[in-house]
């Protein structure tokens, strides 16, 4: 058979694994800034004993490759704690999104520190508590700095999804896999996955750069804040 008409034949099945890749995508994503951006703040505002604990966490999802994460959750950590039948999907996600709200930590925590102490001391002279100032003033400026960085993370995310192969999750990888067992043809089905991953990485990161322009502020972060 034609590579073509595989593709044809088969492709209702690999784009179940292209659905499956992006909500891993949006999913570790969004994770990772539910915990990040907490994290960062913790780092920043928070008593030494809750910067030290974040420094741990921190140092320990940045310092396991990806697939001794999938491992040790999937095979360790989740069944020890009576959670062994967890969908392969959901424990990807937990081990994506921890893992990338430890580096999101980092990167809102710089663009957290590049404002001015001098605004919060401001909004504190103003009458403003600390949570209002951190809320109103500081956060809507790191947001806006921190999303080129930030933006960084969803090619490394996707990328990381093929790894998770390991543990069944079906998502681009395991379909392609699968069509190649059931075909024998292998590398014109591996270089059409690797042009969907190609293609996925660049309209994710066009959309993420029409995002960074729609929520900019012409001349902000271009001399001192």
């Amino acid at each position: 058979m034609e590579i073509t008409s595989i593709l044809v034949e088969w492709f209702p099945y690999l784009f179940s694994g292209i659905v499956a890749t992006l909500g891993l995508v949006a999913a570790s994503l969004g994770l990772g800034l539910l915990f990040g951006l907490p994290m960062a703040l913790g780092q920043i505002y928070g008593s030494k004993p809750v910067r030290s604990l974040i420094g741990v966490y921190v140092w320990f999802f940045r310092g396991l490759p990806v697939l001794v994460l999938l491992f040790l959750f999937f095979f360790g950590i989740f069944p020890q704690l009576g959670m062994g039948d967890l969908p392969p999907f959901f424990v990807a996600v937990v081990v994506l999104g921890l893992r990338g709200a430890a580096y999101q930590s980092q990167i809102f925590r710089g663009a957290i520190l590049s404002i001015s102490e001098g605004q919060m001391t401001a909004a504190r002279s103003l009458g403003m508590t600390r949570f209002q100032a951190i809320r109103h003033i500081i956060l809507p400026q790191a947001v806006r700095i921190a999303l080129p960085g930030w933006s960084n993370e969803y090619p490394t995310v996707l990328t990381d999804t093929a790894i998770c192969y390991a543990i069944g999750v079906a998502e681009i990888l395991t379909r392609t896999t699968q069509i190649v067992a059931q075909t024998y043809v292998t590398m014109p089905l591996y270089l059409a996955a690797a042009c969907l991953y190609i293609v996925l990485n660049y309209a994710g990161m066009r959309a993420l750069h029409y995002l960074e322009q729609r929520i900019s502020i012409p001349g902000f972060g271009q001399g001192g804040l």
